[in-house]
Order: structure tokens, then sequence, then C-alpha cells
């Protein structure tokens, strides 16, 4: 489920990074060059560092699509091997519903997705900034 996961996020991974790596000058490789570094090098040392905000942003915002998937674990997983909206889908049924139960186990499963968006909610609105030109 992980890898069709992942290939669900590239379109979202290229619109958000691709204006990072265009807004950076032609003349800051050619400088480096100059100062000896190679192009693995350039990657490693300028151009990643430069690119952070926009790959947390992408990181973040895949995670949490991911936490959220229903349609395709629905497809791929069988037996006891469930996604937490797969388990929410447990407590309905055809003719009545837990109301409390999926309560519960919703607030319970929302608590890593939030701790972990609040821990980066920073770098988010900094990557989405920089991501937007005009």
């Amino acid at each position: 489920v992980a890898l069709p996961q992942a290939a669900f996020a590239l379109p979202m991974t290229i619109v958000i990074l691709r204006p990072f790596l265009m807004a950076i000058p032609h003349e800051v490789e050619e400088a480096a060059m100059i100062d000896g570094a190679s192009r693995l090098q350039f990657f490693w040392r300028i151009l990643l560092p430069l690119s952070a905000p926009g790959a947390v942003t992408v990181g973040v915002l895949a995670f949490v699509a991911s936490w959220n998937a229903y349609l395709l674990p629905l497809l791929l997983l069988r037996g006891e091997m469930k996604t937490l909206p797969l388990g929410v889908a447990d407590f309905s049924s055809q003719y009545s519903s837990d109301t409390a139960g999926v309560f519960a186990f919703t607030t319970l499963a929302m608590i890593p997705a939030l701790i972990f968006f609040l821990a980066m909610q920073k770098r988010i609105v900094s990557g989405l900034q920089g991501a937007v030109k005009g």
C-alpha cells in the first residue's frame, strides 16, 4: 500500500517542489562549480538545503493523505490488516452505526497526525508561501 500511496503523491510533489527548484538562480550553480564543487556536491550541499521547506511541506501533506487513505487500502488489504479509516468503517453496518465507538476511534486516530502537523506547522506555511509566486 505504501508504494502506490507514494505514487499518488507525485503530482502534488512536482507542483510544490518545481517552483522551489526553478527559483534558485543558475548563478548559484555556476558559483559552486567555480569553487570546485561537483554537480553531486552542489545537489547535496546547496540545492537540497534550499529546497528543504518545500520538501518538508510535501512530506507532511503526503503523510496526512496517506494517513487518511480509504479506497486503496480497502481494495488491496485483506483479513485483519487494516488502516485507520477501514477500522472506523468497521463500526458501521448496513442498518446501524456505533456513533460513540466511531467518535472515540477517530479521536484517537487523529492524535498522531495532529501532533505531527502542529510540530511542522511553521515549515508547512513557509514551504507553501515559497511555492506561490506573483
